[in-house]
């Protein structure tokens, strides 16, 4: 199972790969003021590559609950001076930007990144044209609503089957824009419109998400319905959680993994690999 980003390919048949999260933010939920400066940033970028991190997602927009929405110039301003250095420093390492705006995908791409992780789930047809045309690798993720909107009472029939005629859809208006099939990977959205009952659910039955064959990437590092599980707020008591998960979703089929810590979560992967390949 190849994943086509550009110049790279991931071959995820055997093996799964962890995305660090590199939030340049003032506001995201668990790191915002961290990283915003380019420096600090590069500095992180060279702790998570150093520890097993195959991609860097980049994002300069919060789409925590409640956020509000930054312009695109603002954005661009925050993601494009880190991905540069990155970039330049880590040749070798696949830089993916986080944005749902087309002008901020392009400009980096032009500054060196080789995936576009869209959580409106490329809705926009400019984001799938941009894409098809720079044949970049693309994550695609579900949310109900918006970012301000998401948390608002989110209702389903059938969450899992909903999740999924929804990848369909987008596999198909994907592909007859020209992307080829093999960049496209789907992320059900953990926590975007969903309950702490809808989150559990599409853990339980994660393999039933898989839409044409493409991979899954799963998001659900330091989040709240992790927090309402252990039985609290504070940050540090999720990373644990977080890790089991990414143990978890890896045996349920998962190859991708979006996280905050990314050492004890690749150790936790290559852990399980080992044990799966045994099998």
């Amino acid at each position: 199972m190849n994943w086509r980003c550009r110049d790279l390919v991931f071959d995820l048949s055997d093996r799964g790969e962890i995305m660090g999260i590199l939030n340049v933010t003032p506001d995201s939920f668990s790191d915002g003021g961290r990283f915003c400066a380019v420096d600090e940033a590069l500095a992180q970028a060279e702790r998570m590559i150093s520890a097993g991190a195959a991609i860097v997602d980049v994002g300069g927009e919060s789409t925590r609950p409640g956020s509000r929405e930054v312009e695109a110039e603002e954005e661009r301003r925050r993601v494009v001076p880190v991905i540069t250095e990155i970039a330049k420093a880590f040749p070798e390492v696949c830089i993916s930007i986080d944005t749902s705006k087309p002008e901020v995908a392009m400009a980096a791409i032009e500054a060196g990144a080789r995936i576009i992780n869209d959580v409106t789930g490329f809705r926009d047809p400019r984001m799938i044209e941009l894409a098809a045309r720079e044949r970049t690798g693309l994550v695609a993720m579900h949310m109900q609503g918006t970012p301000r909107t998401m948390q608002r009472a989110p209702t389903y029939g059938d969450v899992v089957e909903e999740i999924r005629a929804f990848f369909e859809d987008r596999h198909r208006e994907m592909l007859a824009a020209g992307v080829d099939p093999e960049s496209i990977v789907f992320d059900p959205g953990i926590g975007f419109g969903k309950t702490l009952d809808h989150n559990l659910e599409l853990l339980r039955r994660l393999p039933e998400l898989s839409a044409a064959d493409r991979p899954l990437l799963l998001g659900v590092s330091r989040k709240s319905f992790i927090g309402a599980l252990v039985g609290s707020d504070e940050m540090s008591r999720r990373g644990s959680p977080t890790v089991a998960i990414t143990c978890y979703a890896a045996e349920k089929g998962a190859p991708l993994h979006r996280v905050h810590e990314v050492e004890p979560n690749v150790r936790a992967l290559r852990m399980t690999e080992a044990i799966l390949a045994a099998g």
